[in-house]
């Protein structure tokens, strides 16, 4: 949980995020070393960063390299506090935020930039970005590797940068906080189906972003995607932990307060925006029918369906595709839905990923064709590497009618 913020922190003294993230490694150890013997700090994340911290000027004292950096910040390190948030947005100093903008550099490409901010800062395994970004394991691996070489070769600056620069990563950067959000509303493996960090530090981080750029429409729609998705988050799990469907959660269990935040949000992407809304403020408005809904019934699916149509003719996807049929075959009839998961088989994108066969025993089990559907079922709770999600379709697979 406190490793992204050690990261961040450290890789504001070493400059590299390769060395930042080993240092990190280096003081978890130390805690797992020394908590056993000594006991945990009262505060644990404030242990590790000044661990790390220490390393990191000790390395700089002992690498030549570093001479130059030790004279100008290693002595200023040792005896200032870090500074406070400063008021003025546009000269925030937010350490997380560094990180996701640096490691969205130019020098980088759109699929480097993701997977190693999703590294680093999202905490997430080379399985899980490989899932995320639906592409082999080993890919992301070498992806990775060349983007930490790359910064440090390039010798890329920690920071966040103004005007043009900072309107050229913006893009890689809300993908990036977005996929994080994603990793922790569900997870990719692992026994829970919630990382709720993931999705607080990406909340916050769209939020921060908000006031750095309040003339992005773009950014707004983030927010506002994330902060309606965020406040499902008490009613979609059970007291055990098991997973709850969007039909039978409790709607009461809501969070009115982050819904009311979405909706400004959504106002302001509206309101700033000089063309058709962007992806992330279509996703948005389709997240604020769900909010607007008191009941499952009561969803306009048939908004919505138009929504994802806009969605996917601006961000084409085949996931897109896929909930896009999820909301006809509410509109329309499951017939007409399965017509559409069928024509998306194909589709080496979604070659092992999970949801596709979920959404057609679903479709399959409404149309009472239950066996096929039980088929499915077992096959996504194959494909699946959460236990929480496995354990809901299997359970589904026994039950295909339910």
């Amino acid at each position: 949980m406190e490793a992204p913020r050690v990261i961040a922190g450290v890789a504001r003294i070493v400059r590299d995020v390769g060395i930042a993230e080993e240092l990190a490694q280096d003081a978890l150890v130390a805690a797992l070393e020394r908590w056993p013997r000594d006991g945990v700090p009262g505060n644990p994340g404030a242990w590790l960063m000044a661990t790390a911290r220490h390393r990191a000027v000790d390395l700089v004292r002992r690498r030549e390299v570093y001479a130059r950096k030790l004279a100008e910040i290693g002595r200023h390190l040792e005896t200032t506090a870090p500074p406070e948030e400063p008021a003025d947005p546009d000269g925030i100093d937010d350490d997380l935020l560094r990180l996701v903008f640096t490691a969205c550099h130019p020098v980088l490409s759109p699929q480097a930039r993701t997977a190693l901010t999703l590294r680093l800062l999202g905490g997430l395994t080379t399985a899980e970005i490989a899932r995320a970004c639906l592409v082999p394991e080993p890919t992301v691996a070498q992806r990775i590797v060349r983007a930490k070489r790359t910064l440090a070769a390039k010798n890329v600056a920690f920071e966040v940068p103004y005007g043009p620069d900072r309107e050229a990563r913006l893009g890689s950067v809300l993908d990036v906080i977005y996929l994080i959000f994603n990793e922790g509303y569900a997870a990719t493996e692992g026994d829970d189906w919630l990382r709720p960090g993931l999705c607080e530090d990406a909340l916050r981080l769209a939020r921060v972003l908000s006031g750095l750029m309040p003339g992005e429409p773009e950014v707004h729609g983030l927010t506002a995607l994330l902060e309606f998705q965020a406040s499902r988050t008490p009613a979609r799990v059970a007291l055990d932990g098991t997973p709850v469907l969007l039909r039978d959660q409790d709607r009461r269990r809501w969070n009115r307060m982050l819904i009311a935040r979405g909706v400004h949000a959504l106002e302001r992407a509206g309101a700033t925006a000089a063309g058709p809304p962007g992806p992330y403020a279509l996703q948005a408005a389709i997240a604020a029918c769900h909010a607007r809904a008191h009941t499952y019934e009561e969803t306009d699916w048939r908004a919505i369906a138009t929504l994802y149509g806009l969605l996917a003719a601006r961000a084409p996807s085949p996931v897109v595709e896929l909930n896009r049929a999820v909301a006809v075959a509410m509109a329309d009839g499951p017939e007409r839905g399965l017509d559409l998961v069928d024509a998306l088989a194909a589709e080496p994108a979604l070659r092992g990923y999970h949801l596709l066969p979920s959404v057609r025993g679903d479709l399959l089990s409404r149309l009472g064709r239950t066996a096929e559907a039980r088929e499915e079922f077992l096959r996504a709770a194959e494909l699946t590497r959460n236990g929480r999600e496995r354990a809901l379709l299997l359970r589904r697979a026994d039950q295909p009618s339910g």
